[in-house]
């Protein structure tokens, strides 16, 4: 089963690194706030529709208001800084300074989860900020904005899955799912007037391609999580780094810089430790990386992956 759900996870983030081709084409003529919030509309109906069918008895009062208030902001901004990264940097570059979330989560987790990170991985993510630094190249390449978007939204997205991890247990799954979507909705129709612009039958297509291949692909990735281990499926998430490359080269013409790529190794090999560490180190008490079950910067896929992680969990595989 361990390869089958390998195969899937490997389809699953080709289908991603395909959805993020259509956001970087998309994003050379539309606003990425006008990206999430329509791609983040068409997804609506089939969430509201899981949310009516949430049998759990309770109140939509979150017990963690707090927490629950900061992760639903921080979802909020997440796929607005990605997608604006695709738009601004070659996929490969982009890829690699997102991949850094792993190292976030492991960090975040000692603050918010009181997780015991021990040497072994204090030192893999130290390993893995270096490659960061590799990409970046400090002095030698000017930092712009899409580098800092890309940034933001790796720790956002690290932020957010070390909250859900923190208050899932004691929170309604509608709970975890109806606050992050409404607040998307509001901040991003919020700023929607600023940036609007017209949208034309192709574009539209294009966002909506966006939805339902960030949908497929979720629902290939928690399917891949079901039937296999964690520790097996998380690392295929790097594979995006290969499309990533062939499409940059393909479509955009774009130079796939070496350095990029070796940063890109380092950050992989040091994230892939972690995993590894997690899963069969046997000291921690969390795994904070080993349970984040969604890439974070799709618009809405931590909110189908709650859902389909659901239904999983109500109709498991026999």
């Amino acid at each position: 089963m361990n390869i089958k759900a390998a195969l899937l996870a490997l389809l699953a983030y080709a289908i991603f690194s395909t959805h993020d081709v259509v956001v970087k084409i998309l994003g050379a003529d539309v606003s990425p706030v006008q990206l999430v919030f329509f791609s983040s509309l068409l997804s609506f109906p089939l969430l509201v529709l899981m949310l009516i069918k949430d049998a759990t008895p309770g109140h939509l009062r979150p017990v963690h208001p707090w927490w629950m208030a900061a992760r639903s902001a921080t979802m909020a901004v997440i796929p607005a800084s990605a997608f604006y990264a695709f738009s601004e940097l070659p996929l490969a570059e982009t890829y690699a300074l997102l991949f850094a979330t792993p190292l976030l989560i492991t960090l975040l987790s000692i603050p918010i989860l009181g997780e015991r990170v021990g040497l072994p991985r204090l030192a893999a993510v130290v390993v893995g900020f270096i490659g960061v630094m590799v990409v970046l190249r400090p002095g030698a390449t000017s930092f712009g904005l899409g580098h800092a978007a890309a940034l933001f939204a790796s720790f956002c997205a690290a932020f957010q899955s070390v909250v859900l991890r923190k208050i899932s247990a004691d929170e309604r799954r509608v709970v975890l799912m109806i606050y992050p979507m409404l607040m998307t909705f509001a901040v991003m129709g919020l700023a929607l007037p600023l940036v609007y612009v017209p949208l034309e039958g192709v574009t539209f297509g294009g966002i909506a391609i966006v939805a339902l291949f960030g949908f497929c692909a979720t629902l290939l990735t928690v399917s891949a999580y079901t039937i296999g281990e964690a520790a097996i499926v998380a690392p295929m998430q790097y594979s995006q780094i290969i499309w990533a490359t062939i499409f940059s080269v393909v479509l955009f013409n774009e130079k796939v810089d070496l350095m990029t790529l070796v940063g890109a190794a380092i950050i992989i090999a040091s994230g892939i430790f972690i995993v590894l560490r997690e899963a069969f180190g046997g000291r921690s008490d969390n795994t904070p990386v080993l349970r984040t079950r969604s890439r974070g910067y799709t618009a809405g896929g931590t909110n189908v992956s709650l859902m389909l992680k659901r239904q999983s969990e109500d109709n498991p595989a026999e």
